[in-house]
């Protein structure tokens, strides 16, 4: 049985996909260089440590510094995502029907710490989730299970008896290898590619007709 759900941020608490395209297209001009955007896709869902080497020169890493780089784009993404950021269609009411039927929330991101904060307080969710664990708190990014184990043990549950939301395959990979069910959103990746590359137990294209009931017993 379900006790508890943890769920992504990025394309999943909300729809920002095409915010950190367009950032990281903005970003890379600065310093001259095209982004592959079919590499880019490949990458969601994984850590700026292992998005930004595939994307920028090694010398202008060893230049600039990897963290100083990361830290720029993801400025810049809070800057174009301010005046635009809202809660993914139907969320709100599925966070308090799980509030309803006590099952607990957590999240499970990648992302540094302040997207996380920032997404939850712009969006008003953050005092439905028990637990957070971001990119920040791990040593690996997904696909690795790092970070889903850590919001499974942060809010004391099994990870057999939790369920992830997520977008992405490397998510999604994380997922299964935490031994979770997972909930795929069609955000980020079309229905298609997800039913043709992943697994999981439900496929949405968003929370709209998603409810705690439907969940407890996948």
């Amino acid at each position: 049985m379900i006790k508890a759900v943890i769920f992504d941020m990025d394309g999943v608490l909300v729809d920002n996909t095409p915010i950190h395209i367009e950032s990281f297209a903005i970003f890379c001009e600065r310093y001259d260089i095209k982004v592959d955007m079919a590499t880019l896709k490949t990458l969601f869902g994984k850590g700026n440590d292992e998005i930004i080497p595939l994307l920028l020169p090694a010398s202008l890493i060893e230049q600039v510094g990897l963290e100083a780089l990361a830290n720029e784009k993801e400025q810049l993404y809070r800057e174009i995502f301010e005046t635009r950021i809202t809660p993914a269609a139907g969320l709100i009411d599925f966070l308090e029907d799980l509030k309803r039927n006590n099952i607990k929330c957590a999240v499970g991101s990648s992302g540094p710490k302040e997207n996380v904060e920032f997404v939850l307080d712009r969006c008003g969710i953050k005092d439905y989730f028990a637990a957070i664990a971001n990119g920040d708190m791990v040593t690996k990014c997904k696909p690795d299970p790092e970070v889903f184990l850590l919001a499974a043990k942060l809010i004391d549950t099994p990870p057999e008896e939790c369920v992830v939301i997520e977008d992405s395959f490397a998510g999604i990979q994380a997922a299964h290898s935490a031994k979770m069910k997972v909930i795929a959103l069609a955000t980020t990746y079309s229905r298609e590619e997800l039913t043709s590359d992943a697994s999981f137990e439900i496929l949405l294209d968003n929370f709209t007709t998603l409810t705690a009931k439907k969940i407890i017993n996948i």
